[in-house]
């Protein structure tokens, strides 16, 4: 199960990530958001970071040529989408593309199936501010069948992220408002813990493998 960190603002709030084993840092391109960070500061803090580590821009119904610019400019691995960005658009994006859907119990799983270059992030649907909310969905939504394959958000914490990999085991999880001290400063115990746990459970699912 990998792990992300969303909403960094700071170099030291990425470093301390990377140092206990975050897969990938997020920063938030949508000008409204709390979190938001500008693509100089964020390009500052991709330059401090590994090249291995995975570093995600988040925007929301922006212009395709200027996701594109900012993704280059700031050196990004790739985007995360959360507005109502449709397959068309997304084939115009140069950077590997996460696609975020707001969850609630209507929502229509079947909607996916026509996203399938994208990785999936499912989050709990929220119209205003588009994700770093701290609340989360019924995860149990989720078809079984597309467990394995996708990034939950919403609401995902150190209190409840074992839960998350007993019951639904998905592709990754992606925290952001639950380890932080306020919007877009990181509280560096939680990190730790939260990266403490998954690292855990990493290690279990390696055991497990090589029995």
């Amino acid at each position: 199960m990998k792990i992300k960190i969303c909403g960094i603002t700071l170099i030291e709030d990425a470093q301390l990530c990377v140092e206990h084993g975050v897969d990938a840092i997020g920063f938030i391109f949508y000008s409204k958001s709390k979190r938001y960070v500008s693509p100089e500061d964020a390009k500052n803090i991709v330059a401090s970071l590994p090249i291995f580590t995975h570093k995600i821009g988040v925007f929301v119904n922006e212009d395709v040529a200027e996701v594109n610019r900012i993704a280059k400019q700031v050196g990004l691995s790739g985007v995360q989408l959360h507005g109502n960005e449709t397959v068309e658009y997304i084939s115009q994006i140069t950077h590997p593309v996460v696609k975020s859907f707001g969850v609630d119990e209507s929502f229509d799983f079947s909607l996916i199936e026509a996203y399938k270059d994208c990785t999936i992030l499912l989050d709990v649907k929220d119209t205003e501010q588009h994700g770093g909310t701290g609340n989360s969905f019924d995860w149990e939504l989720i078809p079984e069948d597309i467990r394995s394959r996708v990034i939950i958000a919403g609401g995902v914490s150190p209190n409840n992220i074992v839960e998350i990999h007993e019951k639904i085991n998905p592709y990754g999880v992606d925290l952001s408002s639950s380890v932080e001290v306020s919007p877009g400063i990181k509280n560096s115990k939680k990190i730790i813990d939260v990266l403490k746990i998954i690292n855990k459970i990493k290690q279990q699912e390696y055991d497990k493998r090589t029995d």
